[in-house]
């Protein structure tokens, strides 16, 4: 073989190997997103890059509080990002006054602190079966997530993974947490 075959050959199956590596981290371990909208307003904003982590619910399932990746129902390439509040087999309530009952008790928290002025359907108690978790923006009046019957309850397989950093824009380059 000529050293120039030799040459092209190396080079096409080096060449390759980059994309089926690259091709398997995306698929199995992260893969960038950008936030569209103002739902997640304090924590992350319209036009945010982020890195979906993939691979750690491989070992474990989304923890309440997670900001998780799911795919709008209409079979575009559409991604929601929302926080997981419910988990399986808890009820999840809103009170008119905007509280938020994880069976039948107040569920404290440090996101989404402005009143709840629209319930949806958790007005009445919705108990999540196993697999099942229950969804919210974190600008809770600006978001549609659980409540409504647009997004509704997120089945655990339609979860794309966790958000884990934000690399855009440079100034807010981080962990999300």
């Amino acid at each position: 073989m000529d050293s120039r075959l030799k040459d092209i050959l190396s080079t096409s199956i080096y060449f390759l190997a980059v994309l089926a590596v690259a091709f398997l981290l995306i698929k199995y371990v992260g893969q960038r997103t950008e936030v569209n909208g103002s739902s997640m307003n304090e924590t992350l904003f319209d036009g945010d890059n982020l890195i979906l982590n993939k691979i750690s619910y491989r070992f474990h399932d989304p923890e309440r509080f997670d900001i998780v990746v799911f795919p709008f129902r209409d079979g575009s390439n559409k991604t929601y990002i929302k926080r997981v509040i419910g988990l399986p087999g808890e009820t999840v309530q809103i009170l008119e006054d905007g509280t938020i009952l994880i069976n039948d008790e107040e569920l404290v928290e440090s996101y989404g602190n402005a009143v709840i002025k629209d319930p949806g359907n958790a007005a009445k108690p919705i108990k999540l079966n196993d697999n099942q978790y229950f969804v919210m923006g974190d600008n809770r009046n600006d978001s549609s997530d659980s409540r409504f019957n647009e997004v509704g309850i997120v089945n655990r397989k339609e979860i794309l993974g966790k958000v884990w950093v934000r690399f855009y824009p440079f100034t807010k380059i981080g962990v999300i947490k």
